[in-house]
């Protein structure tokens, strides 16, 4: 584990960047979050009067008297946060005297909620036309469901990702992980950003990205969309060789734990059936598969993980245990590759997963812990240059807000 040291602001290849930041929940969160750990400076624009659902998340832990959900923790590292209540002419003009120091603005708004505010791309691109804005939503800013609710579930599901997500026994199944969330709107979000970015160093303009949560996943169906949209003939539960018309799959063993049994390719299927035993069924018929999963099932179940584990070890056959996430964080290999960082909160220190992505030229290993709600407001709005009457203005509304006035 990499012990982190608390800074205001990071080096990384993001040095310099300015992010302004409407989100909240997941998908922009953890899209801003990816631009705080690679050096951009991320300020978090957060409301009064609504707290962010992932704050009321537990497990929580208790950082400086108050009580913490370690999932925002780290969301939120890395950034600063402004309180402001959006309703107020004085938020806004805040915002708007802000803007000329910052490059890219996040919001998560349902359509429409960003026009009223007087915030939206076409309301500020004549002022600020270097400004690049991106608004991630479930279903994009145009088209017939604008203006509809739906979280992951729903953009997998009419994206076509859950119609062939199981097995014909399971039905659809969830995910542990939001796929559409976070493949879908976080990490297509940086990716437009980043693009944009490097565009507007030809070009001198800032543009608006539509980030539709359901388009990113419809186009995750790398693999079978293709075939299916030409054919129509989509797949199905257990109908390919990814969810079920293979051996490819998760066995259970007399311990009650799991194994993955990822052996596609001959040349694996080949030397796993023979380790049990079942070498005489290597190119069987499809048809035939359901017979030979089961037969492996009852040959996996009739021992234990360490006993498979031993088996397998020396053979490159992509068997590998189902870890549960603490495992998973314990194991030599997150270990080796550096994959968790330890985030000093004042009084406490958390460990939160740190990046996947690894720039081995750039410095940025210094991680700061996600800020109380609204705990920059007042030291930033004076940066800025805020008349202290508009100032106080906003913290009275603040604390009007939270009960504390």
């Amino acid at each position: 584990m990499i012990k982190k040291t608390e800074s205001s602001f990071q080096q990384g290849p993001l040095e310099g960047l300015k992010v302004l930041d409407f989100s909240s929940l997941l998908p922009g969160p953890y899209a801003t979050m990816l631009l705080a750990d690679m050096g951009a400076e991320v300020v978090r624009v957060e409301s009064p009067s609504h707290t962010d659902m992932v704050c009321d998340l537990p497990p929580f832990v208790e950082v400086d008297g108050q009580q913490s959900s370690y999932a925002h923790l780290q969301l939120n590292r890395n950034k600063q946060s402004i309180m402001l209540d959006l309703k107020l002419p004085s938020a806004i003009a805040a915002i708007k005297k802000m803007l000329p120091d910052f490059d890219v603005i996040v919001e998560q708004f349902r359509p429409g909620v960003m026009q009223k505010l007087g915030l939206d791309y076409p309301s500020l691109v004549d002022l600020y036309p270097e400004l690049i804005y991106c608004s991630i939503s479930g279903y994009g800013q145009t088209g017939p469901m604008t203006q509809k609710a739906g979280h992951d579930i729903n953009y997998l599901a009419l994206s076509g990702v859950a119609s062939y997500s199981g097995t014909p026994d399971t039905g659809p199944v969830l995910s542990g992980v939001q796929i559409a969330d976070i493949a879908g709107g976080s990490h297509h979000a940086v990716m437009a950003i980043m693009a944009a970015y490097i565009a507007r160093q030809k070009s001198g303009r800032g543009q608006h990205l539509d980030i539709s949560m359901t388009d990113a996943a419809f186009s995750l169906n790398a693999l079978f969309a293709p075939g299916a949209i030409n054919t129509e003939k989509p797949p199905t539960l257990g109908s390919t060789l990814l969810n079920g018309a293979h051996f490819y799959g998760y066995y259970q063993t007399a311990d009650d734990y799991y194994l993955a049994v990822g052996a596609l390719e001959p040349k694996f299927a080949l030397r796993f059936l023979t380790l049990l035993g079942f070498e005489q069924n290597v190119g069987q018929k499809e048809s035939e598969i359901s017979l030979l999963k089961q037969q492996i099932a009852e040959t996996i179940r009739q021992q234990p993980l360490r006993h498979w584990l031993d088996s397998f070890e020396a053979e490159d056959v992509c068997v590998t245990p189902v870890l549960n996430l603490v495992e998973a964080a314990k194991s030599p290999l997150m270990k080796e590759r550096n994959m968790l960082l330890d985030v000093n909160c004042n009084d406490k220190c958390i460990t939160e997963i740190a990046p996947a992505m690894k720039f081995v030229e750039s410095d940025f290993d210094k991680f700061s812990p996600a800020p109380s709600a609204g705990i920059n407001t007042e030291s930033l709005l004076r940066s800025y240059g805020l008349a202290e009457l508009d100032i106080n203005t906003i913290c009275k509304a603040n604390l009007k807000h939270r009960g504390t006035e």
